[in-house]
């Protein structure tokens, strides 16, 4: 099973391991186009910081982050699995994994990235600021940039396992996947249910969203499960404890199948 999963905003500072080593990341197939983007981005944040700020689409109050960019180079570094926080990774909680489910996490679990295309939880990277929406002078819109790189590197990485897609859209058009493969992608929609005067109302809400999706890939890690379709993933999520709809039968060719998860409280 390959889960793919969003980056974060938040990112933990104070790195203390070693600069970065480009060479030593996931997927060493994309190391020509993340030392592109790594390039341009430092020269970019290094020249004009008006610019950077404009580009990257940074407001008065995240100006640091361009100097921050500025000295990728040289800046420590941790694993990426400790770098990204926020709501799916601390409900993933992968510092608190067992040994066993931690080492499923580390062959297993993709990070998607503006900068780096996808990178492993335990790939040493420096603290950085480039979302997957910015459209760099040089390289333009990243969502695209990328989808050449990954559409080479991917599906090897894939093998013949389910591929469980939990990016958000801005990374989830980095890469689409095709054919075989994406008959055994699975995404995951979270709902929120209510009931209100009597009757069920359901609702995407962001907050819960993240949350659930790092629990139940926690709980998957936890418990060894190996799903190798969308049907068998609903089953194992089914067995966890969830509230599962889909996939309903076979999806049209080239398309992943969907589930939702239903939560009625965090």
């Amino acid at each position: 099973m390959l889960v793919l999963l969003p980056p974060s905003e938040g990112k933990a500072e104070g790195g203390q391991e070693g600069p970065l080593e480009l060479a030593s990341l996931s997927l060493p197939a994309l190391t020509p186009a993340r030392e592109t983007v790594l390039e341009e981005l430092v020269a970019l944040c290094r020249a004009d910081e008006e610019k950077a700020r404009e580009v990257l689409g940074l407001s008065e109050g995240l100006r640091g982050e361009i100097a921050k960019n500025a000295g990728l180079f040289t800046a420590p570094t941790r694993p990426a699995g400790e770098l990204y926080t926020g709501v799916l990774y601390d409900a993933l909680d992968l510092g608190g994994l067992s040994a066993a489910a931690a080492r499923r996490a580390a062959r297993s679990l993709l990070v998607f990235s503006a900068l780096w295309g996808a990178v492993g939880t335990g790939d040493r990277i420096p603290s950085y600021r480039l979302s997957g929406g910015v459209k760099l002078p040089g390289t333009g819109p990243l969502g695209r940039y990328w989808r050449g790189p990954l559409e080479s590197a991917l599906p090897q990485a894939a093998g013949e396992g389910l591929v469980l897609d939990l990016r958000s859209s801005a990374y989830a058009a980095m890469w689409k996947p095709k054919g075989d493969t994406a008959r055994r992608t699975a995404t995951v929609r979270v709902l929120q249910s209510k009931t209100v005067d009597g009757v069920e109302k359901r609702s995407v809400v962001s907050h819960f969203n993240k949350a659930t999706k790092g629990r139940l890939v926690r709980a998957l890690l936890e418990e060894g499960a190996e799903p190798r379709t969308p049907q068998e993933l609903a089953d194992a999520l089914r067995d966890l404890g969830y509230v599962v709809e889909g996939p309903q039968g076979e999806p049209r060719p080239g398309a992943s199948s969907a589930l939702d998860v239903v939560v009625t409280e965090l």
